[in-house]
């Protein structure tokens, strides 16, 4: 069974895209991304994510259909870092955030977060900010039943 906690997260300093487009768009993002990373031998500092903007799933299912969704990917870095292009350097903020670790495809995710929303309204907070999806493993490298996402949202 998933576990939701509440942990402080660190501002974050990230390379980072976002565009309007489908959310298909996302691997070839994070490929730019580490593209860039690779060329510029800049140290990564943590695992690839993508930021939720939409407010609800109704908004990101209409958005992802329309090709208007609010799409951001990141990836945490270190050291002497520049942005350049579409590839920009900025820090996410950090805060309070509730957590969760789902496990599987990513198209069996929304289980996941009814339980985080469903936690989150009981507990009598709200959504601040954009959800984060971590990815801490490839796709093409794993089942898909030992994907594992770690979605944290942002509470006050």
């Amino acid at each position: 069974m998933e576990e939701i906690t509440f942990i402080e997260v660190p501002p974050l300093q990230v390379l980072g895209i976002r565009r309007r487009e489908n959310y298909r768009i996302i691997p070839e993002l994070l490929y730019q991304i580490f593209e860039f990373a690779i060329k510029d031998r800049i140290t990564i500092a943590g695992m690839p994510m993508m930021l939720l903007h939409e407010a609800s799933r109704e908004e990101a299912i209409e958005a992802d259909r329309t090709g208007t969704a609010d799409v951001e990917v990141a990836m945490p870095v270190s050291g002497k870092v520049r942005s350049c292009g579409d590839v920009q350097l900025y820090t996410l903020p950090g805060g309070r955030m509730a957590r969760i670790v789902h496990t599987g495809p990513y198209e069996t995710a929304e289980i996941s977060y009814q339980k985080l929303m469903t936690l989150i309204a009981e507990k009598g907070l709200q959504v601040t900010g954009p959800i984060r999806e971590i990815y801490y493993n490839n796709p093409q490298e794993v089942k898909p039943e030992e994907i594992l996402t770690e979605i944290l949202a942002p509470v006050g």
